[in-house]
């Protein structure tokens, strides 16, 4: 590692996916680790450091200011996911991050979880509730909604421009906890065209920034009652991701509600790391609610030189 990481060597630390979103992992329940953004970007870069689209941080929610906010009113939360984007900024919380940071915990030692079972974890966007299955895990991601309310009647709220792209897009933006605008493409040769070297320009761009998802439905759009979109992504503070969760999740609501009202509940979600599925159902608080499921893997665990 570079100086800036210098104070961390001895810090043991482990590497996960899910569908090739990537993590650097630091386990640090008592909450007693301090890194710095400018160490953070240097762990995950990936010719000098150990390489990931973000770093999570496994602590107890009672070390936390957010998360003894949120132990107000959900005790069992008793981790909290402290997650920050590859370039150091901090973020709300991550979809994949989500599912391999429970599995992270289980592989440390820290939970027990059979498939069926579920966990409570606090983030910054909130309590998410997982639950382990046979293939993976699901995660209730909560509600979603309209970044830009009117956007219920014109269908649109912003233009992307973008490279690869002749002409500006048309775009919904969506809040999954954190800032999507998703953009619907005609076909795969547009989508495999869009070039995400450089971040697109949203016109107008949400407040904190967003990323934003390219979308193309399939032909048919429904199969087996079971929607089909495949996706790419440009994630602000890291650039184009093989996976993003919450963006998946905005993608097929966004596209469900183009579809309109006999558009399905239940979606796959095609990424370059694989395929995640998405499911719209009735949330407790009465809103309507999104499920993410998907693999998480822990592939490495190291310790800083």
């Amino acid at each position: 590692m570079n100086e800036t990481s210098a104070p961390l060597t001895g810090m043991r630390f482990s590497k996960g996916h899910g569908t090739g979103n990537d993590f650097v992992l630091v386990a640090d329940p008592d909450g007693e680790k301090s890194i710095s953004p400018e160490q953070i970007a240097a762990l995950c870069d990936r010719r000098r450091g150990i390489g990931g689209d973000g770093l999570i941080r496994a602590v107890r929610s009672r070390h936390l200011p957010e998360g003894v906010e949120l132990l107000a009113d959900n005790p069992t939360a008793e981790w909290f996911m402290d997650y920050n984007n590859g370039d150091g900024s901090r973020s709300e919380m991550c979809g994949n991050g989500v599912r391999v940071f429970v599995h992270f915990l289980i592989t440390q030692g820290l939970v027990s979880l059979e498939a069926g079972e579920e966990l409570t974890i606090g983030t910054r966007a909130g309590i998410k509730v997982v639950s382990r299955t046979d293939a993976g895990y699901r995660v209730d991601m909560g509600p979603w909604d309209f970044i830009h309310p009117e956007a219920r009647q014109s269908g649109s709220d912003s233009l992307v421009n973008v490279a690869g792209l002749p002409v500006e897009r048309p775009a919904l933006s969506i809040t999954m906890g954190n800032p999507h605008t998703v953009v619907a493409l005609a076909d795969l040769d547009e989508l495999a065209s869009t070039n995400l070297n450089e971040a697109p320009v949203v016109t107008p761009v949400p407040p904190y920034g967003t990323n934003v998802e390219f979308a193309v439905p399939a032909q048919p759009l429904v199969t087996d009652d079971v929607g089909h979109i495949s996706m790419r992504v440009h994630e602000r503070g890291v650039g184009e991701t093989l996976s993003c969760g919450t963006g998946a999740c905005a993608a097929a609501a966004a596209t469900r509600f183009w579809a309109g009202s006999e558009a399905p509940d239940v979606w796959a979600v095609t990424v370059p790391g694989g395929v995640v599925g998405v499911r719209f159902f009735p949330g407790p608080d009465g809103r309507e609610h999104v499920e993410l499921s998907g693999p998480a893997v822990i592939v490495a665990d190291g310790v800083l030189a």
